[in-house]
């Protein structure tokens, strides 16, 4: 009778563990899925975010998260010092350009995510390149060329990337300053699919 009682217990920790694993793997993807479709199909309550272009957070949003109109998408969860730039990447066409501003020192970052395991790929701020104006090639998996010269580049394991900038806030009268500079960062083609 005790050996029926042990292999119920067995079955059940088996199961629990398996789909503790499932919770693990898949969540993050899912959670990823569904902010890619937010992005891209809602956007910021100006409309979608077109592939392979940047959004900034509006000036209005940012100093007043709780009354502004359209999406939440960008003041829910986040820090309060740093204004948000968001953008989706398909590099099947081929490779991207990141150009980023002088930012006299500002603190800023870019990150680059891998949809396909919600990790970070490549990480572009002050901490790791300074805060002078720079160019960074983002290609993907297949990409075979030359980088230009001055340029580093940024591997993506796939074709997808979603890119994360941020550009601190310093105080209510430095928003217009780092919305200016949010704005400079910008995407362009290496050539014109």
């Amino acid at each position: 009778m005790e050996h029926v009682r042990y292999e119920h217990l067995l079955i059940f920790g088996s199961f629990m563990v398996a789909a503790w694993f499932i919770v693990i793997y898949f969540l993050p993807r899912m959670l990823l899925s569904v902010f890619k479709r937010a992005i891209l199909v809602k956007g910021f309550g100006e409309g979608p975010v077109p592939i392979n272009t940047l959004y900034t957070q509006p000036q209005a949003q940012f100093a007043d998260p709780l009354h502004s109109s359209g999406s939440h998408l960008t003041t829910t969860g986040v820090n309060r010092d740093t204004l948000i730039t968001i953008g989706w990447l398909d590099l099947s066409k081929g490779p991207q350009i990141l150009h980023v501003p002088d930012m006299a020192g500002r603190y800023y970052s870019v990150q680059f995510t891998d949809p396909s395991k919600n990790t970070t790929i490549a990480y572009v701020g002050k901490r790791t390149a300074g805060t002078e104006a720079g160019a960074y090639l983002i290609c993907g998996p297949g990409w075979k060329g030359d980088v230009p010269q001055g340029m580093s580049q940024i591997s993506s394991p796939n074709n997808s990337a979603l890119i994360i900038g941020r550009v601190l806030v310093g105080s209510d009268s430095d928003l217009p300053t780092a919305y200016r500079l949010s704005k400079q960062i910008q995407l362009s083609w290496m050539t014109q699919p």
